[in-house]
């Protein structure tokens, strides 16, 4: 007889099976294991916002501006929302859940980079605007790990404060560096002309 399992969200079941014996299932638990992963990342685009950052893939810069723009709205959400009493309401975890979108927009904003300075495209003046752009976020996450909330909502996401942080010092030197690598590339480039 073999014996194979399968792992449902809600169900373990496990198939007996036999040569001389039809298939059988049986389950033998009711929940499944704390090991079997069941979360869903989500994507930290809105349809519309995925379409237009697709639409300008053959336009660097303005590709560039536009994460920029998506990227800074999640802050502003989150300083709405730390401005607003109404909303003190579970706010903890909805700046988690900002906050984890805004680095996963940092990270695909480096991936792009990394992609257009791959390509020799020249992104100069995109890259110029991170720098400054990612300035400004690096002083915005500083007061907001710096004010004075509850300690409860602040350990709500205290962590993912602390990955957007490395992500925007990150991209931040990133930039500077493939600025550098894009000017010295565009000097060498006119004088072999």
């Amino acid at each position: 007889m073999r014996l194979t399992t399968f792992v449902f969200p809600a169900l373990l079941l496990v198939l007996a099976q036999s040569s001389s014996a039809g298939v059988t299932a049986t389950p033998v638990a009711t929940t499944a294991p704390a090991s079997v992963p069941q979360t869903q990342k989500r994507d930290p685009l809105t349809e519309t916002e995925s379409d237009s950052i697709r639409e300008l893939s053959q336009d660097p810069d303005k590709r560039i501006k536009l994460m920029l723009k998506y990227t800074q709205a999640r802050l502003a959400t989150i300083e709405q929302l730390e401005g607003d009493a109404r909303l003190a309401a579970g706010r903890g975890k909805q700046i988690h859940d900002l906050l984890e979108d805004f680095t996963t927009l940092i990270d695909e904003l480096d991936d792009n980079i990394d992609e257009y300075v791959d390509k020799k495209s020249d992104i100069r003046k995109g890259l110029k605007e991170v720098v400054e752009t990612n300035t400004s976020f690096q002083l915005k996450l500083r007061t907001l790990k710096e004010q004075k909330v509850s300690s409860k909502e602040f350990a709500d996401y205290n962590f993912v404060l602390q990955n957007a942080t490395e992500a925007v010092n990150s991209s931040l030197d990133n930039a500077r560096q493939a600025l550098q690598e894009l000017e010295v590339a565009l000097k060498e480039e006119k004088k072999k002309k």
